[in-house]
């Protein structure tokens, strides 16, 4: 009787080894999801968004601090890239972060690229969005657990999409 308890705690073991395995790899090939480019000429995208989205998504603009509604969004759902609508941020990764901009302490991998930005003369992090490349704003290293960055946002280079239901 103990033998085949063995034997099925035993399989129960390598079943649960295996599907972590897959689960991991699953992870991994979601995390290196190919972001499909946007290019369009300047003029194009001047058509098509408001003015001072345009000015930040495609001159890396910043609007002031505090101006923006999504400052105070907190339902559930996803901010996404206001050019392309790239997915960027759910919004459990959103917290207040008393900037006076959107701040996330996470993105979802793979959807923003980063650049080095000297136009304060000291060197920061800047990011954009990896399908369109339009300027989202600067990751700092002071931001809550559990990455301890913050993802400070411009509100005019997002929208957000509330989750159905």
């Amino acid at each position: 009787m103990q033998r085949r308890l063995f034997i099925r705690l035993m399989m129960g073991s390598a079943s649960l080894l295996v599907m972590s395995r897959v689960l991991k790899m699953e992870k991994a090939m979601a995390a290196e999801e190919k972001i499909e480019k946007i290019t369009k000429p300047d003029e194009q995208w001047q058509k098509e968004l408001p003015a001072q989205s345009y000015e930040v998504l495609r001159h890396e603009g910043t609007e002031r601090a505090f101006t923006s509604p999504l400052n105070d969004e907190k339902r559930e759902g996803m901010f996404v890239c206001a050019g392309c609508e790239l997915p960027l941020f759910p919004s459990k990764f959103k917290y207040n972060s008393g900037t006076g901009w959107p701040s996330f302490f996470d993105v979802i991998p793979g959807h923003v690229e980063t650049s080095t930005d000297y136009k304060i003369l000291m060197p920061r992090t800047e990011y954009h969005c990896a399908r369109c490349g339009g300027h989202q704003g600067h990751v700092f290293e002071d931001g809550p657990e559990p990455t301890g960055l913050r993802y400070c946002n411009n509100g005019v280079a997002l929208k957000f999409i509330p989750a159905k239901g």
